[in-house]
């Protein structure tokens, strides 16, 4: 399978993002990650089926969600903060089930768009 992310740009603190990560057949189990400079790549959101899980930070802010229809997984960002500042990748996850987002994980995220970055700044 293959990925394609996009979406990102320049927002204002407290703008609006949405990305998308586009496959190249039916994604089932689908993580966002972003890795800010100098920092660990961390684990965002993912979505197995209709089920959704978020990092603690975006809880109320970020939204993951699915169109089948065309094999796309968005991830809706609100209330953006400057901390929020990173490239942001999607991948592809093995598993059909949530056991945590660790993007070191090859075995579990074995396909990766090429990142989008996303910068908060007034």
């Amino acid at each position: 399978v293959q990925l394609q992310a996009s979406g990102g740009g320049l927002v204002q603190p407290g703008g609006s993002l949405r990305l998308s990560c586009v496959g190249s057949r039916f994604l089932y189990g689908v993580a966002w990650f972003r890795q800010a400079a100098g920092k660990e790549r961390e684990g965002v959101s993912c979505i197995y089926g209709d089920s959704t899980y978020y990092l603690d930070s975006v809880k109320g802010r970020f939204t993951i969600s699915r169109d089948i229809a065309k094999n796309t997984i968005y991830l809706q960002m609100s209330s953006l903060k400057p901390e929020d500042t990173a490239v942001y990748y999607c991948a592809r996850d093995r598993r059909t089930y949530y056991r945590g987002m660790n993007a070191g994980n090859a075995v579990a995220y074995d396909a990766w768009g090429q990142g989008t970055q996303v910068t908060v700044s007034s």
